[in-house]
């Protein structure tokens, strides 16, 4: 969600002075949808839309509904039933209310983005179609509590809609190849900031990531990096000497992922020279090595195997198992 919140405040701060907008946000649901409560879209007076809050079927039905917000500035409540239009079945309550971010608000919130800390929202509404200069959305940034916009929010028998946001998905790429740009392009693409960690000898550049959120330059030995829960690391330098070297740099790091590219026959062997150089080393470490990265999807070009590992680190981060969607029972999202 923050990688979605991210690209709103940077268009609005793109987008020229005074030109209204309109934050459109998922605060209830009743039944299924596309996309579930906390996922935000921008509206601005012109037509243009950054974001979805569906798979792209509600999203003119808000920008109709905002006309009133843009017009009067008081924040509103929409229904959408989608129980006879969508295939989802679901009726949403989707808020919308003005967005005038004011500096001390941009420069919390890019604060906080950059520092990767957790931050919440509290959305303050009543679940039917409704106007109310009551409605809008709090931000809490490091304890302080900050209005999105300017309109005064009391708090008086509301629904409240609380969501905690954790900083976004971090991929560490360890190694500069073509199919680590591949790798690079493909996890942009998710919303996750990625970082390439290449060696000062290669011939390597930040132009040479398409998307890439940092380019650091490291030797094993020197190897420097701020890892987290929110983080995943995949070592792909195609070099046994450099992966060895880096995989003994990461020994003492937490993240919530770490990947090996290459057959088992190579992970045993790097295991061997691991252990013979550093027998203490904790079997927890060894175990929690995925490798081969990826899952068995039959990949075989560049993107396909881009593919397998973020499916694997998906599916590791969230704690699920493998499944087609067809032979699993219930509901789709937990």
């Amino acid at each position: 969600m923050t990688h979605e919140l991210k690209k709103i405040v940077e268009r609005y701060q793109q987008s020229k002075e005074n030109r209204k907008a309109v934050l459109a946000s998922v605060v209830a649901l009743d039944g299924s949808s596309y996309r579930r409560p906390g996922v935000r879209m921008l509206l601005f007076e012109d037509g243009e839309m950054v974001g979805a809050v569906s798979g792209g079927c509600v999203e003119k039905e808000v920008l109709r509904q905002a006309s009133s917000v843009f017009t009067s500035g008081v924040p509103k409540v929409m229904v959408y039933d989608g129980r006879y239009r969508l295939g989802c079945e679901g009726i949403l309550y989707i808020l919308l209310e003005p967005f005038s971010p004011a500096d001390d608000f941009l420069s919390e919130f890019w604060e906080v983005v950059s520092s990767r800390k957790p931050y919440s929202i509290t959305s303050y509404y009543v679940k039917d179609h409704s106007e109310n200069s009551n409605y809008g959305s709090l931000f809490d940034f490091n304890g302080q509590a900050i209005p999105l916009s300017a309109n005064r929010i009391e708090i008086s028998e509301l629904s409240v809609f609380e969501q905690e946001l954790k900083p976004c998905f971090q991929l560490v790429i360890i190694g500069a190849e073509h199919d680590a740009v591949q790798l690079c392009q493909y996890a942009n693409l998710t919303g996750w900031e990625v970082t390439v960690v290449a060696s000062p000898r290669e011939e390597k550049t930040k132009e040479h990531f398409p998307g890439v959120h940092r380019f650091l330059q490291f030797e094993p030995e020197g190897l420097d990096l701020a890892l987290d829960e929110q983080t995943a690391v995949i070592l792909m330098t195609h070099s046994f000497v450099k992966d060895l070297g880096y995989l003994l740099a990461l020994r003492e790091k937490k993240c919530a992922y770490l990947g090996l590219l290459g057959p088992a026959r190579r992970r045993e062997k790097l295991f061997d020279e691991i252990l013979e150089r550093h027998p203490e080393i904790s079997e927890e470490f060894l175990e929690g090595v995925h490798g081969p990265a990826g899952i068995d999807i039959g990949a075989e070009t560049p993107q396909e195997i881009a593919i397998s590992i973020l499916s694997e680190i998906l599916t590791v981060f969230n704690k699920k198992e493998p499944q087609l969607l067809k032979e699993k029972t219930g509901t789709i999202h937990s």
